[in-house]
């Protein structure tokens, strides 16, 4: 392929990805060169904002997924093409077809009649020398069809009857290979399509769970991703039959008789149209109804994926305690509760185990080793998991200070264990127990959640909807995007971050962020943006990638210590010596930086956008996006789901969004569901515009399942 043709296709990805998210040429085109460059999302939008017109991570991503579509289409295209003229068979006509299309279906159509495939009925009938009189019937001669068949008897032909099939498997075939035949079958599919599931016979008792799905009927376009996930999943265990079936095919049959037989009033007729019902029972409908299976789970897997984001994000970007001294407990019942005792940077200064709970009940001896441990290290705030034993653990816990000037904190510790017996925790505490290991992690969300979330995978932070059932390799992706631009929004540390929080940093990857790690290991704490150009392999790719994101405190400069990129720097000097005053002074003094003058310092490279977001971090560099945790309490005497009435109304935590409703923690135990229907009195279609994980909120107790343990909720003013 020439430049030019290689420069052409290029531009007609930019032509579809313009017209698709509707954004401007030179735009997408300057997103893509970055992109190619080596530029990552987070980068680019913080960074190139006049290349890219402003565009936020969520459109530069878009473009990303359709540029990598596009060129998968165009590799796709040019192995088909090369298919078809080594067969000899490239016509003009089908070239411009191929080469006009970017619709991966209409490719694959064009390609269907020309793919090697596996021995069918009708090449049987080809190698038995029946293409010619499926091609008689075809055009509707009207000649005596037995007496033509009975030519085509042969050692393998045995009849003519048996000719006669053979062209018609000829035939069926033929009409399931064209692009408008399966083109009318999609049709029907789109607009009457339902999913139909049934029980298999023996399987009532061991799959009662998925009873809901032993007989149903539903129109696939309007069942929800999360029925169909569950679906999908009772059918992979083994409980059910799915089908996808059109409610009414019968237009699209009839088209394709009208275009077979439009003009043919005699016998071969009766031969196509007997073909036409074969090809559609047995090739058409079974063919297009796994298109449909595979677009619709698609679908599901992109919804789910996308709450499962949201929720990421919302529980990665949730509010800091910031650098505290914290007591956390892992509260138990039996085994005790485990204490830890962590310095402000997260260290761990003690730990020890508390018996409040039965069988000991030592209440009295819990509460004298927790003021005792309180006093010694100076703590500021406590932390308690909020899994078994968890409220009342807390009950003992607020009684260590009648005042209540102690925060007390209910932390979600869901994946503590997945990280307590990780390898990163192994290498992090070699000689603790697990149980240390996970009350430290419960402290350190305390602290900083992104910071000690990065190192557990995402699917076990239990946030997520069906993440076993969707498609693993599009998840992990979504979910690493995701803590991507967490991270990359709040900025690291660089003296202070773990490997795994340095690893997700534009521009390092996890050899990068050990050597960071090892480099500071051996050389002290970094002084100034410019020494990371010393670390082994940083080169200054990865040094424009990486810059901006890394914050080092008490620097010499004090722009290390802000998002203002090093490549700027010049900017603000020359801001600082156009107004006599240092840089120091431009932060400080909020009356010197209102007479910057930003269209003074635009150039060919720096427009207004970089210009303001310079200046908006001088007025707070380093600031921190993530907005302030604050102290929640559960009712009082509200500890278990018997204790519980309908009518009441409790404070909870939102624990999980999903697509159906969302899930909080009133302090029993067991989290109740709000259903979207009962989140608002008004209608919502999206049910994150309306609730954030870990939102404070007050529920109505509308239902009460003792036996299934399920407690409803409403949020609806009553």
């Amino acid at each position: 392929m020439t430049q030019s043709s290689a420069n052409d296709i290029q531009s007609t990805y930019i032509n579809h990805i313009c017209h698709s998210l509707n954004l401007h040429t030179s735009n997408v085109r300057g997103t893509i060169n970055l992109l190619d460059e080596g530029a990552t999302i987070p980068f680019i939008a913080r960074y190139r904002k006049e290349v890219t017109g402003g565009m936020d991570e969520v459109q530069i991503g878009s473009v990303k997924d359709l540029y990598t579509q596009y060129k998968d289409v165009e590799t796709r295209r040019q192995t088909i093409l090369k298919t078809i003229d080594e067969q000899g068979k490239l016509t003009t006509e089908l070239k411009k077809q191929i080469e006009t299309t970017w619709d991966s279906t209409t490719l694959e159509d064009l390609y269907l009649p020309y793919k090697p495939k596996r021995k069918t009925r009708a090449t049987k009938a080809r190698e038995n020398g029946l293409a010619p009189l499926a091609e008689i019937i075809l055009k509707g001669s009207s000649r005596d069809l037995y007496l033509e068949a009975e030519r085509y008897v042969s050692d393998n032909v045995a009849t003519a009857e048996e000719a006669l099939q053979g062209a018609r498997d000829i035939i069926a075939e033929l009409i399931s290979e064209d692009q408008m035949s399966r083109d009318m079958v999609r049709l029907a599919f789109k607009h009457t399509a339902q999913i139909h599931s049934h029980v298999i016979k023996g399987k009532e008792e061991d799959g009662n769970k998925y009873s809901d799905y032993f007989q149903l009927e539903e129109s696939l376009s309007k069942m929800p991703a999360h029925r169909l996930l569950a679906i999908r999943r009772a059918e992979n265990e083994g409980f059910i039959k799915v089908r996808i079936v059109p409610r009414d095919n019968t237009q699209a049959l009839e088209r394709i008789e009208r275009r077979y037989t439009r003009n043919i009033f005699n016998e071969s007729s009766k031969h196509i149209k007997t073909a036409i019902r074969d090809s559609y029972d047995r090739l058409l409908e079974p063919q297009i109804e796994t298109e449909f299976s595979i677009s619709s789970k698609f679908d599901a897997d992109t919804e789910a994926i996308r709450v499962f984001r949201d929720n990421l994000r919302q529980l990665l970007l949730a509010a800091p305690l910031g650098q505290k001294k914290v007591l956390a407990l892992d509260p138990g019942f039996r085994t005790g509760c485990k204490v830890v005792c962590l310095d402000k940077h997260g260290a761990l200064l003690h730990h020890s185990v508390i018996y409040p709970h039965p069988p000991k009940s030592d209440i009295a001896g819990s509460l004298s080793t927790l003021r005792e441990f309180i006093k010694r290290y100076d703590i500021e705030a406590i932390a308690i998991g909020n899994g078994t034993a968890s409220r009342e653990t807390e009950q003992v816990v607020r009684q260590i200070d009648p005042t209540n000037s102690l925060q007390i904190f209910v932390v979600s510790e869901d994946g503590a264990s997945i990280y307590s017996a990780s390898k990163t925790a192994r290498e992090e505490f070699p000689n603790e127990d697990v149980t240390v290991r996970g009350a430290v992690s419960i402290g350190r969300r305390l602290m900083d959640p992104l910071a000690e979330l990065v190192k557990i995978d995402p699917k076990s932070i239990g946030v997520g909807q069906y993440q076993h059932d969707v498609d693993q390799t599009r998840l992990k992706n979504a979910l690493d995007e995701v803590v991507t631009s967490c991270v990359n929004i709040v900025g690291v540390d660089v003296n202070t971050a773990s490997k795994e929080l340095l690893t997700y940093i534009s521009g390092l990857g996890p050899q990068l962020a050990q050597n960071i790690i090892t480099y500071r290991n051996e050389n002290g704490a970094f002084t100034s943006r410019a020494q990371l150009k010393k670390v082994p392999r940083l080169g200054d790719k990865a040094f424009e990638q990486c810059a901006g994101f890394l914050r080092i405190n008490g620097a010499k400069n004090p722009l290390d210590n802000s998002a203002v990129h090093p490549e700027s720097y010049p900017i603000v000097e020359k801001m600082a010596k156009d107004l006599n005053c240092n840089v120091i002074d431009l932060i400080n003094n909020p009356e010197t930086r209102k007479k910057i003058v930003l269209r003074d310092y635009i150039t060919e490279s720096v427009g207004l956008p970089t210009l303001t977001d310079i200046l908006s971090e001088l007025e707070k560099p380093g600031r921190d996006p993530r907005q302030t945790i604050e102290e929640f309490h559960f009712a009082e005497g509200i500890n278990t789901v018997d204790d519980l009435q309908p009518g009441m109304v409790l404070p909870g935590i939102v624990t999980n969004i999903t697509a159906f409703g969302a899930f909080v923690d009133i302090g029993v135990h067991t989290d109740g569901l709000v259903h979207i229907s009962e989140v608002s009195d008004k209608f919502i279609k999206d049910i994150n515009s309306v609730l954030k994980l870990h939102q404070h909120v007050k529920v109505t107790i509308t239902g009460i399942d003792r036996i299934r343990n399920r407690i409803s909720l409403s949020m609806k003013n009553k």
